[in-house]
Parts: structure tokens; sequence; C-alpha cells
């Protein structure tokens, strides 16, 4: 619950924390439970994210803000050693060494760190999600032994060397070479150019003592591709070994209390042993072997095993949205301007429609984003447990996360800057943590794969499905798909459906509202656009194997923003999916209630977003694109009465928001004000106005 002194509501419209679990009476306005919807929220590693957000609320965990960037730096590293002391770094490695092989409820743990300090969980991340996590899933028996122990325990802090300065996302094209040598059974690391230093990794900078580097593996004068080494790059008192070099990245718009910096390698040798060989080995005489004989499945079965940062940031960014999100409507629930329907009490913000509508979309997508990030954890935790780990499952983990990840990034950076902004001044002081989020997250869209290059490879995925579907269709299906195709494109191109929506709806406002809050027909709505769109692509990319290698590529760039589009109108169904699943597990009918009003905004505000398309393709009438509208300001009227019931229910208090603001503080000075002016107007010792002297 929110600590304050006044607390708002619409008029005429009661708050309550508590259900009976019985259905509203009739006419009676529904309950938020916000006890229980906590629960709901937490998911199923409940139980881990508490004591993770426990330790997060100790001062000792949390950043200071307007420290040095050394300082900041010390301060981390620090804060690593006492995650160790309190074991919340084991829970994903392995028994064996330790571990408790909890996949899910690692990610759930690791993710509640950001609440603390997003630094301390992008080192933590990189420690043990990246660098030991590529020993721990690319490398093999003898590794895990050898090198597990010291990462899991910090005695070997690393770097987890992927990205170059002249390649990021493109991994496959790095240039850093691992060139085998027979004759002493050793690799040769090497950056041939400036362009192929390592670059933007995390630990580099001061901490790292050993790398996990990513290099072309060159044996026999052939090129296998893209393979991970173990490489010592620093002695004992922290200056780089022989063959190595390094620089610090500097200050950062954000996360300065991650030591980024560059590493460069010249001549390096590392023992045979040290290729990190799950998926490609090299034996004494350079003879390469690998159990999957594709170079192009084996690089993506390689980064497949490292895709739980995806999940990660996915939850991390969601929670800060959360966090914004109580700040913001907290205070929006107690700040007062203007006076508008009354000659003496201000207006609170919340109330003003604007405010709803710059607010509480964002709360709804919040929503839709964390019910979508507990079906992901979970698609997680099965594949990495063994559960349901087949190349389906892996592909369509993978598939999730390139289509998540950017949405919920995205979605934390501009409900950051949205809450700041609701905030006025009040919202660009540090002491209200918004500004300090929104800097450390905006590398988020960034992290783990450019937002963009992850929604093309979902494209792809899309369009390989699609391609599937009619490989080895006969000449019959071929035709009923052709002349389905047309009787689509007449029917929605020429306007007809347009019509019949009209005719249907004989003018009235009410009936196309109840057509649209179906929930099959949002369904109906969001699937139509993702598979309009991608049999539109692939209509379009269709000639393209009859090209040469040029023109097909220029056909494919033609295509590429629409791709990326379909692929995000693809992320935005799995997130309304969720969203309804997750209606099925409200607590009571009172919540339930609620929560289907706030899905169907989430709804209502994906259709409104891509009304032109829906116009434009025929899918809506005039009339109904209308109505979208209007029964969005509806529902932000129904929603408005229980905006800070549902961001109470995120279960972030005082010790994890530490904003001003969010504190009960404005309601004790607005409290102040309004009794100071009661008791000069009942004692009739405030001035007179001069615009009432003037009607006199």
């Amino acid at each position: 619950m929110v600590d304050t002194a006044e607390r708002t509501t619409a008029p005429n419209t009661p708050r309550t924390t508590t259900s009976t679990g019985n259905p509203p009476a009739a006419g009676a306005a529904p309950r938020v439970d916000v006890e229980a919807l906590g629960r709901q929220l937490l998911g199923d590693w409940a139980e881990v994210r508490l004591a993770s957000r426990e330790l997060a609320a100790r001062p000792e965990m949390q950043k200071i803000e307007g420290q040095s960037v050394a300082d900041h730096r010390k301060r981390v590293f620090e804060q690593l050693k006492l995650l160790v002391e309190h074991g919340q770094v084991h829970r994903a490695f392995p028994k064996s060494v330790g571990g408790a092989e909890d996949h899910g409820g690692n990610i759930a743990a690791f993710e509640e760190l950001v609440a603390a300090d997003p630094s301390l969980q992008i080192k933590s991340g990189v420690q043990w999600g990246l660098f030991g996590a590529a020993v721990l899933h690319l490398g093999t028996e003898p590794h895990h032994e050898k090198y597990l122990p010291g990462i899991m325990s910090l005695d070997v802090p690393g770097a987890f060397a992927m990205t170059e300065t002249g390649h990021g996302s493109d991994v496959a094209s790095i240039a850093t070479t691992a060139t085998y040598d027979p004759e002493t059974r050793e690799f040769v690391i090497d950056t041939p150019f400036r362009g192929a230093w390592k670059d933007y990794l995390g630990n580099a900078a001061v901490d790292a003592t050993a790398a996990v580097v990513f290099a072309q593996l060159i044996t026999k004068n052939v090129n296998h591709g893209v393979h991970a080494f173990y490489v010592p790059i620093r002695d004992a008192d922290g200056a780089f070994l022989p063959g190595i070099g390094g620089e610090d990245d500097g200050q950062k718009g954000g996360l300065n209390g991650v030591d980024n910096g560059r590493l460069h390698f010249s001549g390096v040798r590392i023992p045979r042993t040290d290729l990190l060989n799950r998926y490609g080995d090299v034996a004494e005489d350079g003879t390469y072997s690998s159990p999957i004989q594709s170079p192009g499945r084996r690089f993506f079965t390689m980064l497949g095993t490292l895709v739980q940062g995806r999940v990660s940031l996915d939850g991390s960014s969601t929670i800060a949205a959360k966090i914004g999100l109580k700040i913001a409507l907290t205070y929006a629930d107690q700040r007062r301007q203007f006076i508008a329907g009354s000659d003496t009490d201000e207006e609170v913000i919340l109330d003003y429609q604007r405010h709803q509508r710059r607010l509480l979309p964002l709360l709804a997508t919040t929503y839709a984003a964390s019910f979508a990030h507990e079906v992901f954890l979970h698609k997680f935790d099965d594949v990495f447990s063994g559960a349901a780990d087949s190349d389906a499952d892996r592909q369509d983990l993978e598939t999730i996360a390139a289509a998540l990840k950017p949405l919920s990034t995205w979605h934390a950076l501009d409900t950051l800057q949205e809450a700041r902004e609701a905030c006025g001044g009040a919202g660009f002081l540090t002491e209200n943590r918004i500004t300090s989020l929104r800097q450390d997250l905006d590398i988020w869209v960034t992290f783990e794969g450019d937002n963009n290059v992850l929604l093309q490879l979902v494209a792809k995925r899309l369009l390989t499905d699609f391609s599937r579907k009619f490989a080895k269709a006969d000449a019959g299906a071929l035709a009923r798909y052709v002349v389905t195709q047309a009787a689509g494109k007449a029917y929605h191109g020429t306007g007809l459906r347009s019509v019949a929506q009209t005719v249907r709806d004989f003018g009235s406002t009410a009936r196309a509202v109840n057509w649209l809050q179906e929930p099959a027909t949002q369904r109906e709505l969001l699937t139509d656009r993702v598979e309009t769109m991608i049999s539109q692509i692939g209509g379009r990319l269709r000639p393209a194997s009859k090209f040469g290698k040029k023109a097909a590529a220029d056909l494919f760039n033609s295509q590429q923003n629409e791709l990326i589009e379909a692929a995000r109108a693809h992320g935005e169904l799995l997130q309304w999916e969720a969203f309804t699943e997750a209606l099925e597990k409200a607590p009571d009918a009172g919540t339930k209630q609620v929560l289907t009003w706030l899905r169907d905004l989430f709804g209502f505000g994906l259709i409104e977003k891509h009304l032109a398309w829906y116009l434009m393709n025929g899918r809506l009438s005039p009339q109904r694109a209308q109505a979208v509208t209007a029964y969005i300001d509806r529902l932000l009227t129904r929603i408005r009465p229980h905006a800070v019931d549902l961001v109470d229910a995120f279960g972030y208090g005082p010790d994890l928001v530490r904003a001003a603001i969010a504190s009960g503080a404005e309601a004790e000075r607005q409290s102040e004000a309004r009794a100071y002016f009661a008791e000069h107007r009942a004692a009739g010792t405030l001035p007179a106005q001069e615009k009432s002297q003037k009607k006199k």
C-alpha cells in the first residue's frame, strides 16, 4: 500500500484493497484485491522474487546517486561479493559444483536487482549470466570442474568478449581469429585490426582477470566459424598478460557502476583444451569435429544457449516500468492543480482525462508485458531444465525472446519518459528516481541484440513458417489458397467488409463497441494483422529465389521496414494472449473485472495505434474506428479509481521505490495547504479577489 496522508478517489467511487471473492452486487463498483493480485503478479517463483527484493531493499545494495564513476564501480563490485555471501548467484549452476539447477528462479531473482541499482544487476549479469553461463553452456564437464567454482565465488571476475568495435549484432562476421597450431597444441588469438577489438565489455576495464572470447576458429586453413574460448587476461596484480591490451570505455550515459572496456589480442596463446567445445572440437592433429554438421545451425545453436540475457532484460525492463508508474500514478493521485469543478479546491491531476491518457495505457501495457514475461520465463525454464528441450522448443524460445525483449525495453523507456514529464519539475529531480532509471535503462534496447535486428529475426521465422505451410502443397491446395487470398483482397480491399459492419451496426456506436470489446474480435483483429502482413510480404519476396544475390538482397531490403512492423505486431499479439490467459487466474470477480478493462485498454490501444492499417485494409469501418477511441475514453474513466491499487499490486514499497514524491509527502503538502485555506475562509480572513470586487 502507498504511504499517504491523503488518498483521493474519483467522485462517489469507493476504493478498497480487499475482496470477498464474490461477484460484485448489481450496480456496485468492482474492487481490486491488491494483496491477491500482487501474489498473482509474483508468479510461480514468488518466494525467490520476494527474497531478492528483500536483499535489494538493503541500503548497502542500493545506488548512491551522484557518486563518481570510480566510486560507483568500487561499490558495485563490493555488492557482487554480498550476492555471493547470500547465495544469490548459484541457482542456475550444476549441482555438481554447488549450484541448484533452478534456471527460472535464477532469472526471477536476478531481474529484481534492477530495483536496487541497474549497474549491480548488469554487472552481476556479466559475471554469472554471460561469462559464467558461456562456460556452463558452451563448455563441457572438464571446463565446469576447472572454471565454474572460481567464477561462482567471484575469485575469477570475468568478461564476455563477443562484441567488437566493428561488429555488434552481426556476430557471425566478427574478425577476431583463433588459429590452431598443431605443433604446440595451442590456439593463437588475434585481433588483426582496430575494428576487431572487443568493445563495450562489462568488467573489462578494471576487474576481469579472464574472459570468454568469441573468435573465428581456424584449423588446417579452414574457418569453422565463431566459437568461444576461455582466455586469462590479467595477472594477480591486475596487469594485462603478454599480448593483451585494453582501454577503459570511460563514463557512459548510464550504468556507470559497470566498468566497460575494450580488449585486443596479439599472438595470445591458450591451450587447445580451453576451447569451449560442447558444439565444436579440435583434435591434437588439428582435425575439426562437431555434433552439428551445418555451420549455420551450429552457430545459432551456440548463440541460443545464451538466450537468458534477453529473458532477464524483458523482465527487468518491465520491473523498471512498474517502478516508474508506481511513482507517477501515486504522485498523480495526490497532486492537485487548477480549479475546474470547484470555487475553492484544486483538482487531483489524475482526474484529468489527458493525464489518464498519458499514464493508464502505459499501465495496461506494463500488465501485458508482465503476464507475457511469466509465460516466457516458464518456456525458458522448460528448455534449460530439459523438460521441453527439442529443437522446436529452442527455436520457439529464441523467437519469443527476440519478439518480447524489444517491446518491453522500448516500453520501459517510453514509460519512464512519460512518467518523468507527468510529474513535472518534481520528476526531473534525481531524488525522485525516474531520470536515473531512464538513463540506466537506455542501453537495454541495444543489449543482447539491437531491437530492430531482433525483430527482423522474428520476421524471418514468421516467413519461414509461412513458406513451410505451402512447401509440400499440391496444385489444388495452392489454387485454393490463391482463390482465398483473391477473395479476401476483394472483400477487404473493396470495402465490402467495412460496408457490412456499418449496416450491421445500424448507426449505433454502442453496437460497434459491443462487437469490438469481445475478446474473439480483438484476437481476430490482432491476429489478422500479423497474418496479412506476413502473407503480403511473403508474396512480394517470392521472386527472390529466381534472382541473383544482389537483386535478392535488394528485394529483401525493400521489405525490411514492413518485416519489422509485422514482427512487432506478432510480439504485441503474444502480450495480448498472455494477458487474456491471466484473466482466468484472477483471484476474484472484482479484480477480474478491473483487469478485463485493463486488458481491453491494451487491446484497443493496439488497434488505435494501427487504425490507419485497419481502415486502409478494410478491416474496420469508419464508424467502428471511431468507436475504438470512444471506448478507450470510457475505459479510462472506469480504470481511474483503481489506478493506485493496480500499481500497489506490483509490490514495490518505499524502500524499493525510493522516490520522495511517492512517499506521501505530496499528500501531506496538499492537506496542509487545503487546511490553511479552509481555516481562513471559515474565519473570513482571506483577502477578497479583485474579480469579485469588480462585480460589485
